[in-house]
C-alpha cells in the first residue's frame, strides 16, 4: 500500500514504462514526437502514421501534454479556416430542405422612380399618374370600366380609395346575402335586406341574389318560402332591374338538378316560385316561353305553366304555400272552418290530419278544437235527444291527432276551456249545447286524450 502510494503520476511518457516496465517493444511517442519523425535514409518526410496507419488531418488530439482535454476541429464550420463563423451551413431542421434563399414574392422588389413614359401604349393616365388614388376589385368587368373612361362605381372609406367594379369579391356577397336573407326569416324586413343588397355596392352579382333567396326558401317551411315570394317582389324593380331578375331565375333552373339532390320537391316548388313570380309581376311572362324555347321539356317551367292555366290562378297562386305561410289569424280561422266541415263529411282521419299539419300552428290548436265541437254541436241541431253523430266524429279526430303526436292534449284541454267561457252565447244557438259539451269531455277522458277535468271558470 505504501509502495503504491509514491508511485509518479501516470503520462503518455512514463505509461510505456508503468505498463511495459522491461522497455521492451514499442515506445510510447506524443503527438508532438511522431509529428517530427523523419526518416533516417535522408528520403522524403514520412507521412503521418500511427502502427503503421496514416493519421488524419481532422483526428482528435491532444492540446498539451498531461491533460485530457481534446481539440475536436468541425469541418466546414471551422473558424480559423474560414475566419467567422456562418450559421447558413447549419442544417436548421428538415435537413435544410425547402428554404429558400431568397424572397421570390416579390417583397425584396423595389418600384422603380423613373417617370413613366405616356407614350408608352399600356400607359393609362388615371393609373400611372397617381397609382395610389384607387383601387381596383378582382375581375375582368373592372379594367372595362377602367379603361373606357368610366368613373369608380363606389368609394372605400376605410382605405380611403376608390373602387372600380363590385366592391366584395363573389364568394363574400354569397355569404353576406345568404346571412341576410337567414336574418330576414327571423325579422319579416324586407327593407333591411334591400338596404343591405345596396349598401354592398355590387350590382354585377345582382342576379345571385334571387338563386340564394329561393334556395334557402326551398330548405325551409311554407312561412319562409312565403317570404322569400314577398322578399322578390319588394327587391323589384329596385335594387334588382328585369334583366338581373331573369338572370337570376335562369341560374337557379341551371342549377335546378344539383338542388335535387338535397331538396327532392325542388323542382316542383321552384316551379311555384316561377309562377308566384309572374302573378306579382316580377317576371314577365314572356320569360316562361323564351325559356321553354331554349329549354324544352323543362319540367320547372312546365310546371309553372300548368299552375298559371289554372281557373282563378292568381287568388290561388297568392295562397300556393299554404296555410302555413304565415298569413294572418283571420284567415287562418276561416281554413280551419273548412278543414272541419270537410271532415264531416268524407271522415277521413289520415287527409284532416295531413291538413292540420300544413297549418304549421301547433301554439294555435287550441282554437281549432273550440271550432271543431262548437261546428258538430250546430250539425246535430237545436235538439239534442241521442249521441250526436258529429260530435262523436270530432272526438275521433281529436284522439287520433293526440295519438300521433299532432296536437298535444294541452291544447285540448285549453279549447274546452275557451268553450265553456262562451257557452251562455252558444247556448242561445244550440239549447242542448251544455249537455253536448260535457258529453264531449266524457268521450275526450275515455279515450285519453283529456286527463284534466275543467271548470265552468277554466281552472282545472
Amino acid at each position: 500500500m505504501a509502495e503504491f502510494s509514491k508511485r509518479s503520476e501516470v503520462t503518455i511518457e512514463t505509461m510505456g514504462r508503468v505498463h511495459n516496465p522491461s522497455g521492451q517493444g514499442v515506445a510510447a511517442f506524443s503527438a508532438k514526437k511522431r509529428t517530427d519523425a523523419k526518416p533516417t535514409n535522408g528520403g522524403p518526410p514520412l507521412p503521418h502514421t500511427h502502427q503503421g496507419k496514416p493519421i488524419d488531418e481532422h483526428a482528435t488530439g491532444k492540446i498539451e501534454e498531461g491533460s485530457s482535454r481534446r481539440n475536436i476541429t468541425r469541418k466546414k464550420t471551422d473558424p480559423a479556416s474560414t475566419g467567422r463563423y456562418d450559421s447558413r451551413n447549419k442544417k436548421q431542421g428538415g435537413a435544410g430542405k425547402g428554404k429558400w434563399d431568397d424572397p421570390m414574392d416579390g417583397s425584396d422588389h423595389v418600384a422603380s422612380s423613373e417617370p413613366l413614359d405616356e407614350n408608352d401604349p399600356l400607359y393609362v393616365a388615371e393609373e400611372d399618374a397617381d397609382p395610389s388614388s384607387y383601387i381596383l376589385s378582382s375581375g375582368k368587368v373592372a379594367d372595362e370600366l377602367r379603361h373606357s373612361g368610366a368613373g369608380p362605381s363606389a368609394y372605400d372609406a376605410s382605405n380611403d380609395k376608390a373602387v372600380y367594379g363590385p366592391m366584395l369579391t363573389l364568394t363574400e356577397f354569397k355569404i353576406r346575402v345568404s346571412d341576410a336573407v337567414r336574418e330576414y326569416f327571423d325579422s319579416s324586413d324586407a327593407d333591411e335586406v334591400v338596404r343591405c343588397i345596396d349598401e354592398m355596392k355590387c350590382r354585377d352579382y345582382h342576379p345571385e341574389v334571387v338563386k340564394r333567396a329561393i334556395s334557402l326558401g326551398l330548405d325551409a317551411e311554407p312561412r319562409e318560402r312565403e317570404l322569400v315570394s314577398r322578399l322578390l317582389a319588394c327587391l323589384h324593380p329596385n335594387p334588382l332591374t328585369d334583366e338581373e331578375m331573369e338572370m337570376g331565375f335562369e341560374v337557379l333552373l341551371d342549377s335546378i338538378d344539383d338542388l335535387v339532390i338535397d331538396i327532392p320537391d325542388a323542382k316542383a316548388m321552384a316551379g311555384s316560385f316561377l309562377a308566384r313570380a309572374v302573378v306579382d309581376e316580377v317576371l314577365a311572362p314572356a320569360f316562361l316561353s323564351n325559356r321553354n324555347n331554349t329549354h324544352p321539356g323543362d319540367c320547372v317551367v312546365e310546371k309553372a305553366v300548368s299552375l298559371l292555366s289554372r281557373e282563378h290562378c292568381t287568388a290561388r297562386l297568392e295562397k300556393v304555400w299554404g296555410p302555413g305561410d304565415g298569413r294572418p289569424v283571420s284567415e287562418l280561422k276561416e281554413i280551419m272552418d273548412q278543414l272541419l266541415k270537410e271532415y264531416l263529411l268524407s271522415r277521413e282521419l289520415d287527409e284532416a290530419a295531413s291538413c292540420v299539419r300544413e297549418l304549421k300552428a301547433s301554439h294555435f290548436h287550441h282554437e281549432l278544437v273550440k271550432r271543431g265541437v262548437k261546428i258538430a254541436m250546430e250539425e246535430d241541431g237545436r235538439d239534442h235527444a241521442s249521441k250526436s253523430s258529429s260530435l262523436d266524429a270530432m272526438a275521433a279526430l281529436f284522439k287520433f291527432l293526440v295519438n300521433n303526436s299532432i296536437c298535444s292534449e294541452y291544447q285540448v284541454s285549453k279549447g274546452v276551456s275557451r268553450l265553456r267561457k262562451i257557452l251562455a252565447d252558444l247556448k242561445l244557438d244550440v239549447p242542448a249545447a251544455p249537455k253536448m259539451l260535457d258529453e264531449f269531455e266524457e268521450m275526450a277522458r275515455d279515450g285519453g286524450f283529456l286527463h284534466v277535468s275543467v271548470t265552468a271558470g277554466g281552472k282545472a
